[in-house]
């Protein structure tokens, strides 16, 4: 157990090294700088920029004071926020997209997991026909289209929540603004979520132990909710990774969309001004969580069926 553990704690540390380094060589590759527009300034003041930042060393010496300095947990001052360094905006960034993914998490699940229940119930039925039809729609629709139709729709129209922006006053306020954009980023991950469930529901539904279960007298929602349930839905726990990857790479769209100050902002705007350690911070951050979420998946996994421990 304990070299298991080990194990998967240096495997998560080289991903997050190899992750890290490959986006350092990408920004530093990438034409520009993040002091371009600097470029009227004094030669001295270029200067004295570039050395403040150790931008005037050569690209090997900045990678090794880079990783000394992630060593020792600082990932140093923003280019493009002076007065801030790479963990205070972080630290300002991370509990909007938190709450954002995490409630655009819970609506996929919360609806997909019912839709595909209830599609696998009405195997070829009508309704089955219709959910799944939409569910196809759902994700053919990119997040950059369905963000300013749920505007378009609920902000314009209805005049039911805000088009944008991000008020904490009240945690009704909060709640009305995280709701578009956590609707914009769970549609195609709650499509992709029904179906899932539709296809493990119909695998455990024809399974010999629920045909025993029912020889034996059992209701029908004991078998569905009790013996079929669990199994039926290890696709899903087996797609939590993925979908936590899709929301994550989403929310830069969406946060830039609805004017939200969530890390996915922070990485466009870092990425578009060349603010290399900002960038650098928010992919160690996220990277981290991701790797988190994929340990805990594969430990609910292994929880629900005892077959997947030794694997």
């Amino acid at each position: 157990m304990i070299r298991r553990v080990a194990r998967a704690l240096l495997e998560a540390i080289f991903t997050l090294w190899l992750l890290a380094t490959l986006c350092f060589v990408l920004l530093h590759a990438a034409p520009g700088g993040p002091f371009d527009t600097e470029k009227s300034a004094p030669p001295e003041v270029q200067a004295a920029l570039a050395a403040q930042y150790r931008l005037d060393q050569p690209l090997l010496s900045q990678y090794a004071h880079w990783l000394a300095d992630i060593a020792h947990g600082n990932l140093g001052p923003s280019f493009q926020y002076p007065d801030y360094r790479v963990s205070e905006l972080i630290a300002l960034g991370l509990p909007v997209s938190a709450l954002t993914g995490g409630l655009a998490l819970l609506i996929a699940l919360g609806f997909g997991i019912p839709v595909g229940m209830l599609a696998a119930r009405h195997r070829a039925r009508w309704i089955d026909r219709v959910l799944m039809g939409l569910s196809g729609l759902g994700l053919a629709l990119p997040k950059f289209v369905v963000a300013p139709l749920l505007v378009l729709l609920f902000a314009v129209m209805l005049h039911w929540l805000p088009a944008g922006g991000w008020d904490p006053s009240t945690p009704l306020s909060l709640l009305r603004s995280a709701l578009l954009p956590a609707i914009a980023l769970a549609l195609p991950n709650l499509a992709y979520c029904a179906r899932l469930t539709r296809t493990g529901f119909l695998d455990v539904l024809s399974s010999d132990y629920l045909r025993a279960a029912r020889a034996r007298g059992l209701s029908e929602s004991r078998i569905l909710f009790v013996h079929a349930t669990p199994p039926a839905l290890l696709p899903v726990i087996a797609w939590l990774g993925p979908a936590l990857i899709n929301i994550v790479s989403g929310s830069a769209v969406v946060e830039e969309v609805f004017g939200i100050p969530g890390m996915g902002r922070y990485f466009v705007q870092g990425a578009l001004n060349r603010d290399y350690t900002l960038v650098l911070g928010v992919v160690l951050v996220v990277g981290a969580l991701i790797v988190m979420i994929n340990a805990l998946t594969d430990a609910l996994r292994a929880w629900i069926d005892p077959r997947l421990r030794d694997v």
